[in-house]
């Protein structure tokens, strides 16, 4: 285990690497964003990222096809995209269209383009292209009725039938406050993103939510709640019904997050009593636990 010490003044939300995992960017209720160079078990502070006013709760880098851009959800509703040019870091675009806290942004499937996904506290979702360096119109769904607190996009699936079929794979999951999970999908007549489905299990927010990176057989998403539940949702085909699966009995502190691996076919599930458990699903298509990281 690797320990930075003094990364920041205050409570760090969330860090996240690269592509090639040579860098660390990190966010903190210090209104900050460090990026870190990692060699080994090295890690360097290269720069620290100043301009929002107000905690920072998640940092999401694009694909290195677009450059080195890395985008930031804040407390105080803006989303920013942060660019690094000659070793320096600097603010290319701010999107202020959130009335409340952003409280996730997650670039999209490289294949797609530069979009970036973010939901916020006001109950809306934004989707927003980046080309050329500049913003496009950004477009607002009301998606949660209390707010969303998580995102998730689903993986890009290359079409052998149709240019619509290939359209129709621009989805996305959205989890809120009101225990709601949406599956959104882009609509080439409204154009715009609809409802394709809700999936109904939780009882109380929903802390996360993660699509399967990967689409094996099947195709999975993960979500994580404030009922002490987490399940894994499982779609058989493109246009099969979605089937759910509770991990284990409730767990005995709040599951926080949930990440799968690049492969997709295992699961990490963090609690609040500082816990990460790991899932596999077995031969008879049930998820067991295949370790415990303490």
């Amino acid at each position: 285990m690797v320990t930075i010490e003094n990364a920041h003044s205050d409570i760090i939300h969330d860090t996240s690497f690269d592509y090639y995992a040579t860098r660390l960017a990190s966010c903190s209720s210090d209104k900050t964003i460090k990026i870190f160079a990692v060699n080994g078990e090295q890690y360097a502070l290269l720069d620290t990222l100043v301009g929002h006013e107000g905690p920072v709760w998640r940092v999401s880098w694009a694909h290195p096809k677009f450059g080195n851009l890395l985008a930031s959800a804040s407390y105080d509703g803006k989303i920013i995209i942060w660019k690094e040019a000659n070793k320096k870091w600097s603010k290319l675009a701010s999107l202020s269209v959130h009335s409340a806290s952003v409280n996730v942004v997650e670039w999209a499937p490289s294949e797609f383009g530069a979009i970036l996904l973010a939901g916020s506290s006001d109950g809306n979702i934004s989707v927003v292209e980046l080309k050329d360096e500049k913003l496009g119109k950004p477009m607002i769904m009301k998606a949660h009725k209390v707010g969303v607190s998580t995102v998730s996009w689903a993986p890009f699936v290359a079409s052998e039938s149709s240019e619509e079929d290939h359209t129709h794979s621009l989805r996305f999951v959205s989890g809120g406050l009101d225990n709601a999970v949406k599956i959104w999908k882009y609509d080439t007549e409204k154009e715009t993103y609809v409802i394709e489905t809700e999936l109904e299990g939780h009882t109380n927010c929903v802390n996360d939510v993660a699509w399967s990176p990967t689409v094996l057989v099947n195709t999975y998403i993960a979500t994580a709640s404030n009922d002490n539940t987490s399940i894994v949702w499982t779609q058989e085909g493109s246009k099969g019904e979605w089937k759910k699966q509770l991990l284990t009995e409730p767990f005995e502190a709040a599951p926080s997050r949930v990440n799968w691996s690049l492969s997709g076919n295992i699961l990490a599930v963090s609690t609040n009593d500082d816990k990460v458990t790991l899932w596999k699903e077995n031969l008879d298509g049930k998820w067991e636990t295949a370790g415990d990281l303490e």
